[in-house]
C-alpha cells in the first residue's frame, strides 16, 4: 500500500489519480465532513458524511485512523485498506499507519514550497482567504519533524505530476518485490 502526506495543494491528489489511471494503483477512498467541491464525485473523491454521522463511525471503531483539521473530520476506514492502494493522508494519519508496522505499506511525503501550492489552490478554485488561511494552518502541521519514521521525502514542485507517480510507483514495487 502508498501512503502519501504533504501539505495543501503538494499534489498528493494529483498524483494519486495518476497512479490509479498508469499502475491501477487503486486510491483508497477517505471519508470527510468538509462540503463537496466543484467535479468533486461523491464515492469517488471521498465518502462525503455529516458530521454527526462520522461521530457514530468513531463510535464503530470503523476508522484506522481519523482528524480534524480546518472544522472538517477526514479519515479512512478499515475495509479500505488493501494491498496495491494509495491513501492520501496528514501527518497524524500517516503515523497511524506507520505503526501497523507492515512492510508492505510505504510512506512518501510530498514536499512543495508555499508560493507553489498557494498558486496551485488558486488554480483548482480555492478563494485567497481560504487559500490563505490553509497556508497558515500547514505551517505547523506539515513541519518536517511532524512526519517523523516516513519512508520517503519527494519533491513535487520541481517534478511534474506524472514524473512525481512515476518515481513513487517504481520504489513501491521495488520495495514490495524484495
Amino acid at each position: 500500500m502508498i501512503v502519501l502526506s504533504g501539505a495543501s495543494a503538494s499534489g498528493k491528489t494529483e498524483v494519486a489519480k495518476m497512479l490509479a489511471a498508469k499502475y491501477g494503483i487503486t486510491k483508497v477512498i477517505t471519508t470527510t465532513t468538509r462540503k463537496i467541491r466543484i467535479n468533486e464525485v461523491d464515492g469517488r473523491d471521498y465518502f462525503f458524511v455529516s458530521k454527526e454521522r462520522f461521530l457514530e463511525m468513531i463510535k464503530e471503531d470503523r476508522f484506522v485512523e481519523y482528524t480534524q483539521y480546518s472544522n472538517n473530520y477526514y479519515g479512512s476506514t478499515k475495509d479500505q485498506i488493501k494491498p496495491n492502494r494509495c491513501v492520501v493522508i496528514d501527518p497524524n494519519g500517516l503515523q497511524a499507519y506507520i505503526a501497523l508496522h507492515d512492510p508492505n505499506i510505504i510512506t512518501f511525503f510530498l514536499e512543495a514550497d508555499e508560493d507553489t501550492r498557494y498558486k496551485r489552490m488558486l488554480e483548482r478554485g480555492d478563494n485567497e482567504q481560504d487559500a490563505h488561511a490553509r497556508i497558515v494552518n500547514d505551517r505547523e502541521i506539515f513541519k518536517l519533524e511532524n512526519v517523523k519514521n516516513v519512508d520517503y521525502l519527494i519533491d513535487s514542485e520541481n517534478f511534474n505530476v506524472e514524473d512525481v507517480a512515476d518515481n513513487i510507483y517504481k520504489i513501491y514495487i521495488e520495495r514490495i518485490n524484495s
